[in-house]
């Protein structure tokens, strides 16, 4: 079943309902299941990338958007120093979103090899 962050049906949302004002902003927001149901298809059909990167995605869905660019803009190049990095790893793995962190000390690891840290 493919369902929406606010646990309404895929089904359920029809041009009809968004003309109408009965669908709000939850009502289009993935669910993070959905998310993870994408992912265990991905690694059914051999992308383990994908599946990763699903799964991270059901991670961030749990965020509020202000996090999510907050975490894109800490990502950027020359825009974070180590230990930004490290907090908001640390934030991250509390939240819980572990994959995220976890991409988030790699990163940080690869931008400091190449001089991508300010």
């Amino acid at each position: 079943m493919t369902k929406a962050f606010s646990g309404r049906d895929s089904g359920e949302l029809t041009p009809d309902r968004l003309a109408l004002d009965e669908l709000g902003a939850d009502d289009v927001r993935i669910h993070p299941d959905t998310l993870e149901a994408q992912a265990r298809v991905a690694e059914e059909n051999h992308n383990p990338q994908l599946a990763a990167n699903l799964r991270r995605a059901a991670e961030l869905a749990l965020l509020s958007e202000a996090d999510v660019m907050a975490l894109y803009e800490a990502l950027r190049p020359h825009r974070s120093t180590a230990e930004e990095l490290a907090t908001l790893a640390a934030t991250l793995e509390e939240t819980p979103a572990p994959l995220t962190a976890a991409l988030v000390r790699e990163a940080a690891a690869v931008y400091e090899r190449r001089g991508l840290l300010t």
